[in-house]
């Protein structure tokens, strides 16, 4: 048993390498224990991640996890290329999606079901939504003392047209008890451990949010396949829940009696402090709380971060604001760290849970150096905070205004 453990765990490490380096590691056999390629160590990057750009900023190898950075977040609906990554284990291999199925089941289930991604195509309305995902712990860094995990900075996020079915009419199909409480999930994606027993992550959501027209299971990401690193071939999206909520390679949906306990449910994960704390303060489990909705946020995305510009010479910026709420009813800015504001123009979403881009043209009356501060403010009348909201042991929610340098000479 012991070998046949260090025999997949050392498949996993060629795998977990080959896809960060975008090529087989000739002679790895001779690499040193404990040794990583020098590739790695140096963030030498010789092809992009699977699917995705170069350009994406890389966390960590094992799992794979990388963010955008917000320059590249212009776009209305992100780029499969440029979307985010935040896996907990390794992506299953050699998948073949005609032969993809999931099974529908669970405490509050009347009847168990398996589903091909051909049946769900053939036996449900297909729809599109633009959805945005962000991950918990976006703008980890940013907390004092520091939080433990990714240190995501701001790029944990994107807004992806998703096609597939929507998740109501599948657990209807299978029906649903009057004691249903939550909807979990579990994937395909192989634990780190290399224990076939252990799930990398099974989250999920209260029946309520599952019953939603915006929640989805879906096979298709901007009109295309879903990226492997995002979940190919299948997966669950809920717009404004934590992104851990939208399961990846989706294999099985449990319809539950109670709150489901899966990996990644308990503990300090995805929770936070029912009542607030002082940072760095010890919270015991039983004082946190689940993530549900995510707090209004906004990021601007052009320009860079750094630019420059003459005096007089008028500045567009551009951005996206997203929240769980119905809408986001406002974004302003501040050229002077926040002593004032003016209004952007904002544009509507399409579906709840999309993003909204806003726009301002700014003009600077000095030569110096000037943040522009960015907040947006949803329909529910809740505003970014200026500086980073409550701590909290694992720096989840952080929605802090977001801010640029801009350099204005003569």
């Amino acid at each position: 048993m012991k070998n046949k453990r260090r025999k997949f765990l050392k498949e996993s490490l060629k795998t977990s390498f080959g896809i960060l380096l975008g090529a087989d590691v000739i002679y790895e056999n001779f690499l040193p224990k404990n040794m990583l390629p020098i590739a790695i160590l140096e963030d030498i990057v010789f092809s992009s991640l699977p699917g995705k750009s170069d350009l994406l900023k890389v966390l960590n190898d094992r799992p794979i996890n990388a963010e955008t950075p917000p320059h590249l977040l212009n776009d209305m609906l992100t780029p499969n290329n440029l979307f985010f990554v935040r896996n907990n284990g390794i992506p299953p291999e050699n998948i073949d999606p005609k032969n993809w199925s999931i099974k529908v089941e669970g405490e509050s289930a009347k009847s168990s079901k398996v589903y091909t991604i051909n049946s769900l195509k053939e036996n449900f309305d297909v729809v599109s939504r633009n959805l945005t995902l962000e991950c918990g712990g976006n703008g980890r860094k940013e907390f004092n003392p520091p939080a433990k995990g990714n240190q995501w900075s701001t790029g944990a996020v994107g807004c992806a047209k998703w096609t597939g079915v929507r998740l109501k009419d599948v657990i209807n199909d299978v029906g649903i008890k009057g004691n249903a409480v939550y909807v979990g999930y579990y994937g395909s994606d192989t634990h780190l451990s290399g224990d076939p027993n252990k799930n990398t992550i099974s989250r999920g959501v209260p029946i309520a949010k599952a019953l939603e027209a915006e929640s989805m299971i879906a096979w298709s990401m901007n009109d295309q396949d879903i990226p492997l690193l995002n979940g190919y071939p299948l997966r669950l999206v809920f717009g404004g829940y934590p992104a851990s909520c939208s399961g990846k390679w989706l294999s099985k949906i449990v319809i539950r009696d109670r709150v489901h306990d899966g990996q990644k449910m308990s503990g300090a994960s995805y929770r936070i402090p029912c009542d607030p704390v002082a940072p760095g303060a010890k919270v015991k489990d039983e004082d946190l709380c689940i993530i549900e909705d995510m707090p209004v946020k906004s990021l601007v995305t052009y320009p860079k971060t750094g630019a420059i510009i003459k005096q007089n010479q008028t500045l567009p910026i551009n951005g996206k604001a997203w929240t769980s709420s119905e809408s986001i009813s406002k974004v302003e800015y501040s050229i002077n760290f926040g002593k004032t504001w003016s209004p952007c123009e904002l544009s509507s979403a399409q579906n709840r849970y999309e993003w909204q881009a806003f726009s301002a043209e700014i003009k600077f009356e000095k030569v110096g150096y000037y943040e522009v501060w960015a907040r947006a403010t949803d329909s529910l009348g809740d505003t970014q905070p200026i500086i980073l909201p409550g701590w909290n042991p694992k720096g989840y929610l952080n929605n802090a205004c977001h801010r640029i340098a801009i350099k204005v000479e003569n």
